[in-house]
C-alpha cells in the first residue's frame, strides 16, 4: 500500500466539488463489488424501469458555488431508496441522469442537485440556465444502481457532486453504526451541504492526516483545498474494521486511488461519472441490421451508434455516454462487450447501449 498522499482534486473541471466520505449527477454508475467483505445480505433485486412521470419543477436554488437544487412534485411517485438516480428529459430532449438526495420518505416530491459542467455537453448548463420553477419535466425513474448494503462499518468516499448519494445513505444509518466520511472541495463555498454534512457528526475532531479517530458513532473530516491541501486516502482508509462496506463516487483516478489502497476485507461499491474503458475488444467488427437487411462494419475507433446512425439517421441517443439508456437496442446475436453503467443485469442478457458498449467477437446482430 502506498504512502504517498494521493491528489483527488487533479484533472477535475472548475468549478468541481470533491466528496470523501466514510461509513457512500452526476452521473450514474453501476455499484461494483471489488471485495468481498461481510455485509449480511446483497443489494437489493433491480426493478425493472418505472413508466415516465410528468413532474413540476417547484424550487430552483443555488446550494453552492456551481451547485443547483431542484424539487420535482407530483402523485403517485415511485418509492426509492438511498443510492436511488433519476433519469430527467430536458426541454431540448437531452436525458441526464442525478442521484436522488432528499427523503425517501417524502412521497410527493423528488429533490436532485446538479454541478455546472462548464465544458460539457450541454445538459447541466439547461438544467441550470434554462429550466426554473415551473418547468415541466418528464421524468424516469427511480433507478439503483448504487445500494447501501448491510455492513458492520462504512467508509464513503465520494468526488464531485457525489455528495448526493452519500447523503441519503449517511442519514439511513442506525444509530451506533460505526461509519467515517471525508469531504474535501477546492472550496468550502463550492462544496454543497456542507453544514448538514457538518451536524451529523457534531463535535467531531479533525486529525491533520484526514484519519478519523477510532471508535464512536461517527467521524466527519472536511477539506477545503485552498485552506488545508490534499486528503490523505491512506490514512483516511486505515485500520478499518473486517467487513467495512467502502462507497466511493466520482471520477476514475479517485476510484483507481481508493481501489488501490482498499484493505483486505472490506469491500468495495462504485458509482461512476462516466462509462468504463477497456482495453478488451477495440477491434473492427460487424453489426448486422436484422430488419433492414444491411451490414455496418464499425471501426476500432467508433461507436456502434455512429456506424448505425450513417445508415439509419433517426435512430435515438441522447448522452452518448451509456447513462440515459435512449440508444438501447435489442441484440439477436453475438456477445456483447457491456461498457455502460446503466442496464441492469437482465436487460443485459439481450440488449445494449449502442453508444457505448461494443462486441466480444466480430459479429453483432440487432433487431434494427
Amino acid at each position: 500500500m502506498s504512502n504517498k498522499p494521493v491528489s483527488l482534486l487533479a484533472g477535475l473541471p472548475r468549478p468541481t466539488v470533491l466528496l470523501l466520505a466514510a461509513g457512500a449527477a452526476l452521473v450514474v454508475g453501476r455499484a461494483v463489488r471489488r471485495r468481498t467483505g461481510s455485509a449480511s445480505r446483497p443489494p437489493a433485486s433491480e426493478p425493472s424501469r418505472s413508466p415516465a412521470l410528468t413532474l413540476l419543477v417547484t424550487a430552483h436554488e443555488r446550494l453552492a458555488d456551481g451547485v443547483v437544487r431542484l424539487r420535482l412534485e407530483g402523485t403517485g411517485l415511485p418509492p426509492w431508496e438511498p443510492g436511488a438516480h433519476l433519469d430527467l428529459v430536458l426541454p431540448s430532449g437531452l436525458v441526464r441522469q442525478y442521484s436522488l438526495c432528499g427523503d425517501p420518505e417524502d412521497t410527493s416530491s423528488y429533490t436532485v442537485a446538479a454541478r455546472l459542467v462548464t465544458d460539457g455537453r450541454g445538459g447541466s448548463r439547461e438544467l441550470h440556465e434554462q429550466v426554473q420553477e415551473g418547468t415541466e419535466l418528464e421524468v424516469r425513474g427511480p433507478r439503483n444502481r448504487f445500494p447501501l448494503v448491510d455492513a458492520p462499518a462504512y467508509a464513503f468516499v465520494a468526488g464531485g457532486i457525489g455528495i448526493t448519494p452519500v447523503l441519503p445513505m449517511l442519514r439511513a444509518l442506525p444509530e451506533g453504526t460505526e461509519w467515517r466520511l471525508l469531504y474535501g472541495g477546492r472550496t468550502r463555498a463550492s462544496m454543497p451541504f456542507l453544514e448538514e454534512v457538518e451536524k451529523l457528526d457534531a463535535g467531531n475532531e479533525r486529525s491533520e492526516t484526514g484519519a478519523p479517530p477510532a471508535g464512536g458513532r461517527g467521524r466527519v473530516t472536511v477539506a477545503a483545498e485552498d485552506e488545508e491541501g490534499r486528503p490523505n486516502l491512506d490514512a483516511f482508509l486505515a485500520d478499518l474494521p473486517e467487513g467495512t462496506a467502502v462507497y466511493c463516487c466520482g471520477p476514475e483516478g479517485l476510484m483507481a486511488a481508493v481501489a488501490e489502497r482498499l484493505p483486505e476485507g472490506a469491500a468495495l461499491h462504485l458509482e461512476r461519472f462516466a462509462p468504463r474503458t477497456t482495453a478488451d475488444g477495440e477491434g473492427e467488427f460487424e453489426v448486422e441490421l436484422h430488419r433492414s437487411g444491411r451490414t455496418l462494419t464499425v471501426p476500432a475507433d467508433s461507436s456502434v451508434l455512429a456506424a448505425v446512425r450513417a445508415e439509419l439517421p433517426n435512430t435515438p441517443y441522447s448522452c452518448e455516454q451509456g447513462w440515459c439508456g435512449t440508444c438501447q437496442q435489442k441484440v439477436l446475436e453475438g456477445e456483447i462487450d457491456h461498457r455502460d453503467e446503466l442496464l441492469t443485469d437482465s436487460e443485459r442478457g439481450d440488449s445494449m447501449l449502442i453508444c457505448v458498449s461494443r462486441c466480444r467477437g466480430t459479429r453483432l446482430v440487432l433487431d434494427l
